[in-house]
């Protein structure tokens, strides 16, 4: 078989960023057509070091929503759910702060992060099977921001309505539904939601790269709520597998129909516009760059972050997990490097607006989000972009993590901007008006609200 990806270059890579990022372990997977490379870098755990592997377990964090819808339209297919249909058809009792939207939300806006409340809400009710259900009647305190359908903000939350209704709609709890549904026809033996699943293979430790060198970062597992927004772990082998199922016709490994290949292109096809000129499919984030298109997702937990990208139309794939809170970094830095090597397909460096002092103004503040707060200043004659967490993760009452370096940032087109170094870079930002030219959000992923203003209380 062709192997067109040369080790010895990309690995180069990936150790020259684990050096300059302090990431202890790192696991590499690309598919492109029938070739296949995986690897591992590095060590689980600066304490208890073991080479990562290709199989080694980390936590995916927020790919794992991509799971969930794959669950739900599995139930689509087979008539049991439908995507337009109110929630309320099968959980009749949902109560959220707004009654209306309560009544009209469908599982299209929460695959599609549209449901308009506040999403970043977490905590543990226990490792029962009744800990989605009661999270979801927590939903009822969180603030309405914008109207049902509307406006486009990353929203875990709505990951808690999307896996309590494949618990109603299939009569189990959400992992073994989503055993049934997706992990187990596709083959996936390296893929757990529970800890003690884990612990009797190598797994990754996540560490904090703000120290050097790094340190483990205690918490390891997630609360059985977050289990639908971002509880998977999974070895790098296992989201290869899963990548190009994605990739492919809808069948599984053993030719088993699984989902029509329209369902899976509704899935990546646009359904609302994101930040900046994106868009979101059905769980998945969509790009376009020189006319071609990137479906992807990341996934961040407590000291882990990890990156699939899907080229659907190169038949490519590139799947980075790391162990450390400076790996979104590292794997920006991967992926932009094989997706420019191996399909020339490269973004192109941001053009600042030469933008004065005066037209700057009215966006420098802070803005107040429900897990951060982020503040543009000016220094040195250049925009800069802090970011002041606040806690809140993966449990309510957890405090907040070291704030990363203050980063330059530039206006690239109006009312839109991008960090241009450090460990944010490439982290973009909007402003979002009311009617009357007011600035009614800051939407980095999140929407954040000026402070001092009515959404900042809310």
């Amino acid at each position: 078989m062709a192997q067109p990806f040369e080790p010895h270059e990309i690995g180069a890579v990936v150790r020259e960023a684990m050096r300059r990022l302090r990431v202890p372990g790192v696991a590499l997977g690309i598919v492109h057509r029938e070739a296949e490379y995986v690897t591992g870098f590095g060590v689980t755990s600066v304490e208890n070091p073991l080479p990562v592997d290709a199989d080694t377990l980390f936590q995916i964090g927020s790919i794992t929503k991509t799971v969930t819808g794959t669950a739900v339209l599995r139930l689509v297919e087979q008539g049991r759910l439908h995507l337009d249909a109110p929630v309320r058809t099968y959980l009749p009792h949902l109560r959220l702060a707004d009654d209306d939207v309560a009544a009209r939300v469908t599982l299209r806006h929460l695959l599609t992060h549209t449901g308009g409340w506040v999403g970043d809400y977490f905590d543990d009710f226990g490792d029962g099977d009744d800990a989605l259900g009661r999270i979801v009647d927590a939903m009822a305190a969180l603030p309405q921001l914008t109207p049902l359908g509307e406006v486009w903000a990353y929203n875990n939350a709505g990951f808690y309505l999307a896996g309590r209704v494949i618990e109603v709609a299939t009569g189990m709890s959400y992992e073994a539904a989503v055993q049934e549904l997706v992990l187990g026809p596709l083959g996936l033996s390296r893929s757990f939601f529970a800890p003690g699943q884990m612990m009797t293979y190598r797994f990754a430790a996540g560490h904090t790269a703000t120290t050097d060198p790094p340190e483990i970062i205690r918490r390891w597992p997630l609360p059985r709520t977050a289990n639908p927004v971002g509880g998977l772990a999974a070895s790098v082998r296992d989201l290869l597998r899963y990548a190009r199922f994605h990739l492919g016709n809808g069948r599984g490994p053993d030719g088993t129909p699984l989902l029509t290949p329209q369902t899976l292109q509704h899935m990546r096809s646009p359904q609302v516009s994101g930040e900046c000129g994106d868009h979101w499919g059905l769980t998945w984030g969509l790009r376009n760059i020189n006319g071609v298109r990137l479906v992807r997702h990341g996934g961040s937990t407590s000291g882990f972050m990890a990156s699939l990208v899907l080229v659907p139309e190169h038949e490519f794939a590139i799947g980075v997990l790391t162990n450390a809170t400076s790996g979104a970094a590292l794997h920006a830095d991967v992926t932009d490097w094989a997706l420019r090597r191996y399909l020339g397909v490269s973004e192109p460096d941001p053009v600042p607006l030469a933008m004065d002092g005066a037209a700057l103004a009215p966006y420098l503040g802070r803005y107040t989000g429900a897990l951060s707060d982020l503040e543009l200043r000016v220094a040195d004659g250049h925009l800069v972009l802090h970011v002041w967490p606040k806690g809140g993760f993966p449990v309510r009452d957890a405090p907040p993590p070291p704030p990363p370096p203050p980063a330059r940032a530039a206006f690239v087109a109006p009312e839109r901007f991008v960090v241009l170094d450090g460990l944010m870079k490439g982290r973009r930002g909007e402003f979002l008006q009311h009617p009357d030219g007011r600035i009614a959000w800051l939407r980095s992923s999140r929407l954040h609200a000026p402070a001092g203003s009515a959404g900042a209380t809310a």
